[in-house]
């Protein structure tokens, strides 16, 4: 597995930090669309934010209220890491698996080595991503049992 691409650390100019990542974010994962299990990874652009897609705003803040989202520096400063997540799914030390959140069914792709996992939602015919964020201690927990779990009622042919 190749190495995930540099941190894009924040130098203390925001709005030109921002613009940064969206270029970072755009020409990942936008420009040059990525697949997982044969399927396309869509990004989602409305509503729009101060000129940048929905989805950009979901990898870069955290909150449960879409207004009030905050920036956090851990997930702006891996954005360029989203993609390159996603292609190295099935690489050693990376863990996917299946799970259920009201209706939609998703899939999450962790790096636990990194502290790092990606969500994407299926849709027909393809992915939609949902967000990226560095996993905290007490949540790897969850996502160990999450991904055993899975695996058990789902083992791989082969």
């Amino acid at each position: 597995m190749s190495q995930p691409p540099p941190l894009e650390v924040f130098s203390g100019d925001w709005p030109t930090y921002e613009d940064r990542i969206y270029e970072v974010y755009l020409d990942s994962l936008v420009r040059k669309p990525v697949s997982f299990a044969g399927r396309i990874v869509k990004c989602q652009y409305r509503p729009a934010t101060r000129g940048k897609g929905f989805g950009f705003w979901h990898l870069i803040s955290e909150g449960s209220t879409e207004d009030e989202r905050t920036p956090d520096l851990r997930r702006c400063e891996r954005v360029g890491w989203v993609a390159w997540l996603i292609s190295n799914a099935e690489a050693e030390g990376v863990r996917w698996w299946r799970n259920q959140r009201g209706r939609a069914v998703r899939v999450v792709i962790w790096i636990e080595a990194e502290s790092f996992a990606v969500v994407l939602e299926e849709r027909p015919g393809f992915y939609l991503l949902k967000t990226a964020y560095w996993v905290k201690r007490h949540r790897a927990e969850d996502f160990r049992r999450e991904h055993a779990e899975y695996w058990t009622r789902n083992p791989r042919n082969g």
